[in-house]
């Protein structure tokens, strides 16, 4: 009778998921109509709630019964008289990444990042951005300076932090803000600008392969992969590669006027001591600390954007979930019910 039972639960649990995927397809069907596929998802994470996660579980774990009651009570206390803080009065930092890779592509996500606190920061406010980038295309990472300078623009106080690297394009997103701060070993600087191409004129040569380019304009082309390049190309080249730094050195100038822009602007890289006595940076401290010393007196809010999941994608984890989750809680009724 017990097995019968055992069996019989499991038909009706496995009955009762496939009525609940039939519901979830018709909900999913209207919610399509309705639903854009376009839209991204912001993500507002609370970072205080995580310090404070972090100090329960170490005071749980480290503190007698009579001590963990009054670090409690005074902590509550203290998150009250935030709490109760008039809104204006509240400090608040908004804090994003920026992971650069070669065409700076996380510009986009940045660019939407920035568009959504402007909604709503003050002058009072600040924007942390947590950077990492080795450099990169000079119109991508251009692009990326230029939101940043959307926040300058409208008077809202931008931190830049660096834990491991902000050189090149990196060190120009960096240099827009009002404070950078960086840990001891991070490399920063790299302002000089490089380009470099192969050459299979003589390899096309050898083997008998003409090739030919046409242009109209002077200088539509310089130098080539394919044709002779020639001393003029080269020349006109290196013009454009200089007129290029010398952009990045009056970008740099106009927002850190503190650096000596001639002594940084080599292309050298510099580790964080150096760079704080060369003015490229303010302080030393990661990122960590940082929000940690802040999160004392600060709301601090991770912003995030991230891809909207497809419908499609909901939808299979739904099942997912709901088929693992009632063959769990058969298997357990099983097995409490095969209890002597």
């Amino acid at each position: 009778m017990s097995q019968f039972l055992s069996e019989y639960s499991l038909f009706l649990a496995e009955a009762a998921t496939i009525v609940l995927a039939i519901v979830a397809v018709i909900i999913v069907l209207f919610a399509l109509k309705s639903d854009s596929q376009d839209d991204d998802d912001l993500e507002i994470k609370s970072l205080n709630d995580k310090y404070d996660s972090y100090t329960d579980a170490l005071q749980h774990a480290t503190l007698s019964r009579h001590e963990r009651k009054a670090a409690h009570k005074l902590l509550k206390q203290q998150r009250k008289a935030h709490e109760n803080m008039p809104v204006t009065e509240r400090k608040r930092i908004f804090v994003i990444d920026f992971d650069g890779d070669l065409r700076a592509s996380a510009t986009t996500t940045l660019a939407q990042e920035v568009t959504a606190i402007s909604t709503v920061a003050r002058a009072s406010d600040e924007v942390f951005l947590r950077l990492y980038s080795t450099g990169g295309l000079v119109h991508g990472y251009g692009l990326a300076a230029a939101q940043l300078q959307r926040l300058n623009d409208k008077n809202i106080p931008l931190t830049v932090s660096v834990d491991k690297v902000a050189a090149s394009g990196g060190y120009m997103m960096a240099c827009v803000a009002q404070r950078i701060i960086a840990s001891p070993f991070a490399i920063i600087g790299s302002i000089g600008v490089v380009a470099q191409i192969p050459n299979f004129h003589r390899f096309l040569q050898k083997h008998d392969v003409d090739f030919e380019l046409l242009t109209a304009g002077k200088y539509k082309r310089t130098l080539t992969m394919f044709g002779e390049n020639t001393d003029a190309a080269r020349e006109k080249f290196q013009q454009e590669i200089d007129s290029t730094h010398g952009l990045f050195k009056d970008f740099v100038s106009t927002h850190r006027p503190v650096v000596d822009i001639e002594t940084v602007a080599t292309g050298e890289y510099w580790h964080g001591k150096t760079a704080v006595d060369l003015k490229l940076v303010d302080a030393l401290q990661t990122s960590d600390e940082y929000l940690l010393e802040k999160s004392r007196e600060w709301n601090i809010y991770e912003v995030r954007v991230v891809p909207k999941r497809s419908w499609s994608d909901k939808f299979s984890s739904f099942v997912k979930q709901t088929i693992s989750g009632t063959r769990l809680a058969v298997r357990q009724h099983i097995r409490e019910s095969n209890l002597p």
